[in-house]
């Protein structure tokens, strides 16, 4: 494996230890690929995704712009299932990426959204 996929896994586990979700505050999971990105709200007691969006949804994938532009309206189209299933807060769970460009936009996307974190 590569480097730098082991020292993200390394931080992944180490934000595990202390994030975890529930029905009402569930886990904001968020796995970005070279071209996509994937976020979903998991409850951690159950063991069960409660909402998930990705920029391949048929809705986003029509979508022009950049990588960034396309993660805030993965961020917002997120919030917008959660608040329709009654879900208005969450933990943010970043797994082991930095706070930076596309993580920090699906945030930012989510938050404006409606969801707190």
């Amino acid at each position: 494996m590569d480097k730098k996929v082991i020292r993200r896994r390394k931080i992944h586990y180490r934000i595990r230890t202390k994030v975890s979700g529930t029905a009402q505050k569930p886990r904001l999971s968020v796995f970005r690929s070279n071209n996509e990105i994937y976020a979903q709200l998991i409850d951690d007691e159950k063991g069960q995704t409660l909402v998930a969006a990705s920029s391949r949804d048929k809705g986003l994938k029509a979508l022009q712009g950049n990588k960034v532009e396309k993660s805030k309206q993965v961020g917002q189209e997120l919030a917008k299932k959660a608040t329709a299933l009654g879900i208005t807060s969450c933990v943010f769970d970043r797994s082991g990426y930095l706070y930076h460009g596309r993580v920090k936009s699906l945030s930012e996307g989510a938050r404006e959204g409606g969801l707190q974190f």
